[in-house]
């Protein structure tokens, strides 16, 4: 900050102005410093941007493995449909129909006897199941397919 020098006598001692501008100086570093060692002890500031960085990583991971779940659930549905025979499909798709006739009749039943609070949960899933339809039939399908053939192949 200031530097020891042997006063020699040939230089000019500063001005006043000239020390008040130092002092000036000095204490904007030293207030830099101060607000640099508070910044580094506070805890409670530090570990909540440490948790906020943490949750996003976590967020980012959780969508990419639920692509990559969604992904393979379709790859797997398609690869099962297309080594099923064309009879055990056409009982898949007439089971699934009567899966979802009753599901959709049992699901009216309970919305019509249910409280408000799970009607707005219901709704949500709902909704949810709805963007997803896709990879949710194509799993359903396949399952269906994969019990069919499981069933005949008993039979034998």
């Amino acid at each position: 900050m200031t530097q020891d020098k042997r006063h020699t006598g040939d230089e000019a001692a500063p001005s006043p102005e000239e020390l008040r501008g130092r002092v000036e100086a000095t204490r904007e570093e030293l207030g830099e410093t101060v607000e640099a060692l508070a910044a580094k002890t506070d805890v409670k500031t530090r570990a909540h941007e440490k948790t906020t960085a943490v949750k996003q990583q976590v967020a980012e991971k959780t969508g990419h493995v639920r692509t990559q779940l969604r992904d393979k659930a379709t790859h797997a549905a398609h690869a099962v449909q297309d080594r099923t025979p064309a009879p055990i499909r056409t009982k898949a798709a007439a089971a699934t129909e009567q899966v979802r006739d009753k599901a959709v009749h049992a699901g009216e039943l309970a919305r019509e006897k249910a409280p408000e609070p799970m009607r707005e949960k219901a709704d949500q899933g709902l909704r949810m199941a709805r963007a997803n339809r896709r990879p949710l039939f194509a799993a359903a399908g396949a399952l269906i397919a994969l019990l069919l053939v499981r069933r005949a192949r008993r039979r034998r």
